[in-house]
């Protein structure tokens, strides 16, 4: 039996982590990437010896430029092919755009967009050659609506939305599953990490990610886990778009006027 791979971006905890779990339990051997790599080793361990899987660990700021060309050149020359490829690396900041530091803006569109697109654009066309393969790209609930004082993480989330539902439609009855998964608050760091003090339900990360694994493997175009998501989702395409921002706009404002960011 020929062996499967899987590539994971943020995969050193979160969702990343919980997919790369369900990967492993299904028998693919995983590539995990993030900046934390002591985490990873640890990862590591646990995978191969729970799932008699092979594990491979590259330490890499995907943010940086040309990181996913460094990438790739490092997965090709340790003689591995992608077949599934989980995109779930990013980060958001939040703030007024106009006070956040432009390079830690410049970063989190080379890391939610650019790299996103760049590893797409290096493994799809191998998984279409061969009629089978996995895309799962991982946006959120804010890519359906714009984000005051969190601009740019909403834009981005809005490409990776639309960019995926387009590639969804180009493999349409060929054996490769393109799908985005776009999670509500989700129980990670990220609420923590960004200063955020909304108070939110919070899914567990493990759920969100069981839902994204289950809707790639079934070729599901968009995946909006819980129902209190989808009903926000819904609530956002039928509101007009000047009362979304208003309410966004006042809800999201920071309450001591200060930056922030996070991982996801």
């Amino acid at each position: 039996m020929l062996s499967k791979t899987a590539l994971i971006t943020g995969a050193s905890m979160g969702i990343g982590l919980d997919l790369a779990v369900l990967a492993a339990r299904d028998g693919y051997d995983c590539i995990l990437v993030s900046r934390n790599e002591p985490r990873l080793h640890e990862l590591k361990k646990v995978l191969e010896t729970r799932y008699r899987i092979n594990v491979h660990v590259f330490a890499l700021d995907l943010a940086k430029h040309d990181a996913a060309a460094r990438l790739t050149s490092m997965i090709a020359e340790a003689g591995l092919s992608v077949d599934f490829l989980i995109n779930n690396a990013g980060f958001g900041t939040s703030g007024a755009f106009a006070d956040l530091d432009a390079e830690t803006e410049a970063d989190e569109v080379r890391l939610n967009v650019n790299t996103l697109t760049e590893l797409t654009k290096a493994y799809l066309p191998g998984m279409l050659e061969r009629d089978h393969g996995h895309v799962l790209n991982v946006a959120s609930v804010a890519a359906f609506q714009p984000g005051p004082y969190m601009a740019v993480y909403y834009a981005t989330k809005a490409y990776v939305l639309s960019f995926t539902e387009a590639i969804h439609a180009e493999v349409k009855g060929s054996g490769v599953h393109v799908s985005v998964l776009c999670p509500g608050p989700t129980d990670t760091n990220f609420f923590d990490r960004a200063g955020s003090e909304l108070s939110f339900s919070k899914m567990p990360s493990h759920l969100v990610a069981f839902f994204g694994y289950k809707g790639v493997m079934n070729n599901k175009r968009v995946i909006v886990p819980g129902l209190s998501n989808q009903l926000l989702v819904g609530f956002a395409k039928l509101m007009p778009r000047a009362l979304s921002l208003e309410v966004l706009r006042r809800v999201q404002k920071p309450t001591d006027g200060k930056a922030a960011e996070s991982t996801t």
